[in-house]
C-alpha cells in the first residue's frame, strides 16, 4: 500500500482542543466526524480503520487529512457554499408575476407552471426555465388568484 500523502500529528494543544470539542457536544455533525477523524489518525489508524469506525466514507476521511495538513484546525469548519445564481432577474420575476395575473391565453382557464414558463423563454428572459423554477418563484410571491373572494366587495 502506497505512504500516506497527508500524516496526521496533532500536538498536545490540539489535541485538548479536539477533546474539548468533544465533550461539549453543541456543534453539528460534520464537524465532530472531523474532530473524530482527526483523533483516530493521530493514534494511528488506518483510513480503512476509521472508515468502519465511524460510519464515513473513504474520500471524507483523506479530505479532512489532507485539509488538516493544509489549514491546522481551521479544516474543522465547513466552507461557505455559492448557491446557484437566480435564473430571473428581479425584474423579470415582476414581469412574470404581472402575466400571472393577467387573464390565460385563449383556451385555457388559467395560466399554468408550464405555460408561465413556456412564456418567460417566448419573452426571451432565458434560454431554457423549467416549471418547478417559476413554481418556487410564484410560491415567494404569495401570489394567490382563488376563485373564492379574496378581500374584494363585490358592489
Amino acid at each position: 500500500m502506497p505512504q500516506k500523502k497527508y500524516h496526521v500529528d496533532l500536538t498536545a494543544d490540539e489535541r485538548c482542543e479536539l477533546e474539548r470539542l468533544l465533550k461539549s457536544g453543541k456543534h453539528n455533525s460534520r464537524k465532530m466526524t472531523r474532530v473524530r477523524i482527526l483523533l483516530l489518525a493521530d493514534a494511528g489508524k488506518s483510513d480503512a480503520e476509521i472508515v468502519v469506525a465511524l460510519l464515513t466514507a473513504r474520500p471524507t476521511v483523506e479530505r479532512t487529512r489532507q485539509r488538516f495538513v493544509e489549514q491546522g484546525l481551521g479544516c474543522l469548519d465547513e466552507k461557505l457554499r455559492q448557491g446557484a445564481r437566480p435564473r430571473l432577474t428581479d425584474k423579470q420575476q415582476a414581469h412574470l408575476v404581472a402575466v400571472a395575473c393577467t387573464d390565460a391565453p385563449e383556451g385555457r382557464a388559467r395560466w399554468t407552471l408550464q405555460l408561465l414558463a413556456d412564456k418567460a423563454v417566448e419573452l426571451k428572459f432565458v434560454d431554457s426555465i423549467a416549471r418547478e423554477t417559476v413554481r418556487q418563484m410564484l410560491k415567494k410571491t404569495n401570489l394567490n388568484r382563488g376563485f373564492g373572494n379574496n378581500g374584494v366587495s363585490e358592489v
